[in-house]
């Protein structure tokens, strides 16, 4: 499966993969804090382990940051 995540076309060796997958294989340690938007639309943390990601989706995975 190819996937455009932050701009950049990446390969997976799946034929699905749900946005928690996704996560674990891109940042298994670092997944308190962040959004992921697919194809501009927020998809819930909630969410994560149900909604399904498509190799024409576009994938936007966002770290919060601190500071000002």
């Amino acid at each position: 499966m190819e996937l455009k995540i932050n701009q950049q076309i990446k390969q997976f060796n799946a034929e699905s993969l749900s946005v928690q997958s996704l996560l674990d294989l891109e940042i298994p340690h670092k997944q308190n804090g962040i959004a992921v938007a697919i194809n501009n639309t927020v998809v819930p943390k909630i969410n994560w382990n149900q909604h399904l990601v498509h190799e024409t989706d576009e994938i936007l995975i966002i770290s919060a940051t601190q500071g000002g």
